[in-house]
């Protein structure tokens, strides 16, 4: 192994307190020391099981007290005005693989595309956190809630005088919205009590950020009931790995059955709520014909279907994306049903892209953001205006026409529904926020 010499390295680390100041120079000589010792990256360091510093929110206090000593607590200029770089430090709950694929990774490659450095940590990998911040121009903070660990990094971002964006996919944050989310109604009491009381650990976690980015339209108006700040879009997009996941499990999927398969994917808990939207009529269209089948893939309670339904029933738990995929492009369509409530009109339509990723056509409800990513008629269909056994019925009798709709779905992802700025992808006043 090469050596550098001690000499090279004090002479580095003066040049970066002279250039970067002594707080982010000790973070570089941090970072240094930890790959040198472990041949590791921090983050891992953690996995590993080297220990957690700073849940408790006291991780930075010594090194505030020495800078605070030595009069170098304050930073005067914001690091954007005399830096022509761009680097974005995003602080996350990671702990949702959907949600962390959808508003971290892909934005990572979104800005990272356009030359805008791009770093992430886990809220609770607080010294990864700490360390990304110190060469950042923006913060970005997804899904967080007040905590002393949160409340430590938002201090620390005030110090560093980073402008910070706070972003957001589900109204979280709202209690009006879950009091009557029907979804709430298919778990325990006490789930929705604790989503209660932790929504204002939301709300102030996002008033407490300059700006504010969420994923639709709808999303965007209950937050304006909320906040005063100003509020931008960025809608889910297909990423590149989306994109070529979904080509490669149209390639691999060959059923040749002549099985007719409807999927329903439900991410999450509580979703049965929302299949009961249709449950009547997807029945009877199974049941008409023996040769239908209802593909079930994640969290659902059989126990809540009519039982003439289980011997036409696939069920698929959710492993990993490209696996999923494969799966979904089994289907010959797929159904999103939302029930109509303050909760369902913010959610956004990653469902359909994941079908149309994989050339699999949509019946979607009006509700939410679905309706905007379907041509209806062309691509599925927004039920709304078709009625869902007839929807199914007109993809059911005319195979060769579910393909075709499948297969415009996909053209219509690639060229209206990938990373792009767009306007209807992302607010041009976010790309201003960060660039100007």
């Amino acid at each position: 192994m090469i050596r550098t010499p001690v000499p090279v390295l004090v002479k580095r680390f003066l040049t970066s307190v002279r250039q970067d100041g002594v707080i982010r120079a000790v973070f570089r000589s941090i970072s240094y020391v930890k790959r040198r010792v472990f041949g590791l990256r921090p983050s891992i360091l953690l996995r590993k099981g080297f220990g957690r510093p700073g849940s408790d929110g006291k991780y930075l206090q010594g090194i505030w007290q020495t800078l605070a000593r030595e009069d170098a607590f304050h930073i005067l200029q914001s690091p954007k005005i005399h830096q022509k770089r761009r680097q974005i430090a995003m602080i996350a709950d990671l702990n949702l693989p959907q949600c962390r694929k959808y508003r971290v990774e892909q934005l990572a490659g979104f800005w990272r595309a356009r030359g805008v450095e791009f770093e992430f940590s886990h809220y609770q990998d607080v010294s990864r956190a700490a360390r990304i911040m110190q060469q950042a121009t923006h913060l970005m903070e997804y899904r967080l809630q007040a905590s002393p660990a949160a409340d430590m990094l938002r201090y620390e971002a005030r110090r560093l005088r980073l402008p910070i964006l706070y972003d957001l996919d589900d109204p979280l944050f709202s209690i009006s919205a879950y009091e009557t989310y029907r979804n709430m109604e298919m778990l325990a009491p006490a789930m929705k009590t604790h989503f209660l009381a932790e929504a204002p650990k939301y709300l102030s976690m996002m008033n407490g950020a300059d700006v504010i980015s969420v994923s639709t339209p709808g999303l965007a108006t209950h937050a304006g009931l909320y906040s005063d700040r100003p509020i931008f879009l960025r809608r889910n997009f297909a990423d590149t790995q989306t994109l070529r996941a979904g080509a490669t499990a149209m390639r691999e999927s060959q059923t040749g059955d002549g099985i007719f398969r409807v999927a329903f994917a439900s991410g999450s808990q509580g979703h049965e709520a929302d299949f009961n939207e249709i449950l009547e009529p997807l029945t009877e269209f199974i049941l008409q014909d023996p040769k239908r089948r209802l593909m079930l893939m994640g969290h659902f309670d059989r126990s809540r279907l009519p039982s003439d339904l289980f011997g036409q029933l696939e069920t698929t738990k959710f492993s990993n994306y490209d696996r999923y995929l494969k799966i979904l492009a089994r289907a010959d369509c797929a159904v999103m049903p939302l029930f109509d409530d303050v909760f369902n009109r913010c959610k956004s339509a990653v469902r359909v892209i994941d079908a149309a990723a994989v050339g699999v056509p949509s019946v979607v409800g009006p509700v939410g953001d679905l309706p905007s990513l379907v041509k209806d008629g062309e691509t599925g269909f927004v039920a709304e205006a078709t009625g869902w056994v007839s929807a199914l019925s007109a993809l059911a009798e005319a195979p060769e026409r579910a393909q075709k709709m499948g297969l415009s779905a996909r053209r219509n992802l690639e060229t209206h529904w990938r990373a792009s700025d767009q306007p209807h992808v992302v607010a041009p006043e976010l790309i201003d926020w960060v660039e100007s």
